[in-house]
């Protein structure tokens, strides 16, 4: 077996079983155990496992080692469903067609793509999973920002200044953050501060999609204003005080009652081979709650 094939398998079987020895990779690869050491050396030098005592573990087992240190899109799609697509709708229903408009990477906006396959919008999204539901399943025009893939986050992001995004204005920018307070919109990860910093400066209208469990999230990072903020879209779960202190600060907030996820999503939205026939099992999983 060739190396990127059998590092691949390994990565597979630590998935399956979060821990293994070396002797059960060296069963369950067929190979020497010289040659399971240097693959495990090989990949926890990328930050692709985690090194243990006799053998390797995989990271999600360990909590730790993405490459961002924010959650991760599978952990936070199996989140507050119903109150995530209530938001998106409404998100996704102010949007006029022939409008250029912004989205980011995060699981309420992605749930917008849904309810935007009858638009026809130009959209500049740094999530590459709505960029590839959009592109087979509408007629919106899709841009996407160079960049590095970020899997766990279902982001691109580029460190430089000057990618793509400097070359678009939009007339209404959609965002979900991490935390929302009377200090603004937070972040954990540094590198989302300043790649989302620039799709904000190209937006005339920043509106945030965030339920109301985001209100007592807190982070060790400001990613601007609330008087950067338009309109926050959130559910009626949110407290009256929380809504009341957005207000008082110049922020219009939209409250939703949540909704029912369908049994069954529109099968030709979602590509098997990307996984999304995953993404599709999460809502129905969340439905079932």
């Amino acid at each position: 077996m060739v190396n990127h094939k059998r590092r691949k398998r390994l990565l597979k079987l630590l998935a399956e079983h979060n821990t293994a020895s070396v002797p059960q990779l060296v069963e369950w690869l067929n190979a020497s155990p010289a040659t399971v050491r240097r693959d495990i050396s090989w990949l926890a030098a990328r930050n692709l496992l985690t090194r243990t005592r006799g053998g390797a573990a995989n990271l999600e087992q360990k909590k730790r080692g993405f490459t961002l240190s924010s959650e991760t899109f599978q952990n936070n799609i199996q989140c507050r469903g119903e109150h995530k697509r209530a938001i998106a709708r409404y998100a996704a229903s102010i949007c006029n067609d022939g409008e250029t408009i912004i989205i980011n990477g995060g699981t309420t906006t992605f749930m917008m793509a849904e309810f935007l396959v009858d638009h026809h919008l130009k959209i500049l999204t740094n999530s590459f999973l709505m960029a590839e539901r959009l592109l087979v399943s509408s007629e919106n025009e899709i841009i996407v920002p160079g960049g590095k893939v970020y899997r766990e986050q279902n982001v691109i992001l580029s460190p430089f200044d000057n990618d793509i995004t400097q070359h678009h204005y939009a007339a209404k920018m959609f965002m979900s953050v991490y935390g929302l307070s009377l200090l603004g919109l937070m972040e954990a990860d540094p590198l989302l501060i300043q790649a989302e910093k620039r799709l904000i400066s190209q937006a005339e209208e920043l509106i945030v999609l965030a339920d109301s469990s985001k209100f007592a999230k807190k982070a060790g990072l400001i990613l601007c204003g609330l008087n950067r903020v338009s309109t926050v879209i959130t559910d009626t779960d949110a407290s009256d005080s929380a809504v009341q202190l957005l207000e008082q600060s110049g922020v219009r907030v939209v409250t939703v009652e949540p909704e029912a996820i369908p049994q069954q999503l529109t099968p030709s939205v979602f590509n098997a081979p990307y996984g999304y026939e995953a993404v599709a099992g999460m809502y129905h999983t969340e439905a079932a709650h």
